[in-house]
C-alpha cells in the first residue's frame, strides 16, 4: 500500500504512517461526527457529510483503501472517516 504523498508545494515526501497529522485529523473528525450527531441528530445527513469527507481526502492525497472507507463512511459518518484514519495513522490500514 502506498503510506506517502507527494507535496505538491514542494519536492518532499510525506509519510502517512506514523504521522501525528492524521492522528488529530482522526480525533478531530470523530469530535465533529459527535457534535453533528448530537445537533443533527440524523444519519442520513452525517452519512452524506462522512462521503464527503472521504472524497475530499482522496482529492487532497490520502490514500485510503476506497471500498473499506467507503463502506464504513457511508455507516458511521465522520467517525468511520476518523476511524480508517488513525487506523492509517497506526499502520494497519
Amino acid at each position: 500500500m502506498d503510506t506517502t504523498i507527494i507535496s505538491q508545494i514542494g519536492n518532499e515526501t510525506i509519510n502517512l504512517v506514523h504521522n501525528p497529522k492524521i492522528l488529530l485529523l482522526g480525533v478531530i473528525l470523530i469530535g465533529i461526527t459527535i457534535l453533528i450527531m448530537y445537533l443533527l441528530k440524523n444519519f442520513i445527513a452525517n452519512s452524506i457529510v462522512g462521503v464527503i469527507g472521504l472524497f475530499i481526502c482522496s482529492i487532497i492525497g490520502i490514500k485510503l483503501p476506497f471500498m473499506f472507507t467507503l463502506i464504513i463512511t457511508s455507516i458511521f459518518g465522520l467517525a468511520g472517516l476518523g476511524f480508517s484514519l488513525i487506523l492509517k495513522f497506526f499502520g494497519i490500514l
